[in-house]
């Protein structure tokens, strides 16, 4: 009896441990699409673990005594659109109370983003997904440039004369991006003897102000548009994003269908070519974008698809990612204590 009363005071204690708490700081968690959204799929395995799950915002960031704190919301949510949310609590506190914080603010990657990297690297804090050093240096269109061989033919540039040249060179038929943006927004299709070329270029360029990615004009887009997710650079799947009718962009955002896609030799050789950069700047998690065999973009600031192959492969990517956090944060919290 006495061995049974010891047993069940040390599942009483550990009961009584306080949870791992886990932060999100993205956008308002009232907006999300909760049956696409990859930061709300990480969230339910979080919840679904027992861990404490937080939100926080962008705009909530403040420093204090020269630690980086925020108003923050626990919540409790459910995969149901228009009640996915509940709130248990919100409060200041500093960002050291959380074990671990992923960082999944959406682009524009602008000068608020990039305050916000140097915010939360301030004071003893979590660990932090991705590492805001990395996020700072990778922009999602030209880190794909520092592999040549792996990408179309590109060329970014502001100014009108050359980026008509660039297009002209290659078919006359070209892609245009904004070098900070998502979801597919602003992304052109230009081709030769359409009357709108140069107006589109102005637009793209804010009249030669904003310098762009252009690139040669892929077929193989019709196809599908592959996203494949990495972790510590090694591929956990993939999901194949085909443009609708009339549509140039396969991005979920803009009404891409999701297919079933297999990760092949050609991607795998891109990702091993990729992960030791990305593990080098702590980019742990990135979606990497491929078109015919051809790197397009590396996505690390919120990259999106989980929900989407877990639900073609019934697999749970969500699943390795967090036990990945954890055990950092477990790796952390024992090198702290000197063990």
């Amino acid at each position: 009896m006495s061995g049974s009363s010891g047993a069940d005071a040390a599942v009483a204690g550990k009961a009584q441990l306080p949870a791992m708490r886990i932060g999100f700081l993205m956008d308002p968690l009232e907006n999300v699409r909760v049956n696409h959204d990859s930061t709300f799929a990480l969230m339910l395995e979080c919840q679904r673990r027992g861990l404490e799950v937080r939100e926080l915002r962008q705009e909530w960031l403040y420093v204090a005594g020269a630690k980086a704190c925020a108003r923050m919301r626990t919540v409790e949510v459910r995969r149901k659109e228009g009640d996915h949310l509940r709130v248990a609590g919100e409060y200041d506190a500093p960002l050291s109370e959380l074990d671990v914080l992923f960082l999944r603010k959406d682009p524009p990657v602008d000068l608020d983003f990039l305050r916000t990297t140097q915010i939360v690297e301030l004071g003893p804090g979590p660990v932090l997904i991705n590492d805001p050093r990395g996020l700072r240096v990778a922009n999602e269109k030209l880190f794909a440039l520092r592999f040549p061989d792996l990408i179309p033919p590109s060329f970014v540039s502001r100014e009108i004369p050359r980026l008509r040249e660039f297009i002209e060179s290659h078919g006359g038929d070209g892609v245009v991006k904004p070098l900070d943006g998502c979801g597919g927004q602003g992304v052109l299709r230009l081709r030769r003897g359409d009357p709108n070329f140069s107006s589109l270029l102005e637009l793209a360029t804010g009249g030669g102000h904003v310098p762009v990615m252009a690139q040669a004009y892929l077929p193989a887009v019709r196809e599908g548009d592959k996203r494949i997710i990495l972790l510590q650079g090694e591929p956990l799947g993939a999901v194949l994003r085909v443009p609708r009718d009339g549509e140039l962009r396969a991005n979920f955002a803009s009404g891409g269908k999701a297919a079933p896609a297999s990760v092949t030799a050609r991607d795998r050789e891109i990702c091993r070519r990729l992960a030791p950069a990305l593990n080098e700047s702590g980019l742990w998690l990135a979606g990497i974008d491929v078109i015919g065999g051809k790197l397009t973009e590396v996505n690390v600031t919120s990259p999106t698809g989980l929900v989407e192959i877990d639900a073609l492969n019934g697999d749970s990517l969500e699943t390795r990612v967090v036990d990945f956090a954890l055990e950092r944060a477990g790796l952390r919290a024992r090198a702290a204590a000197g063990m």
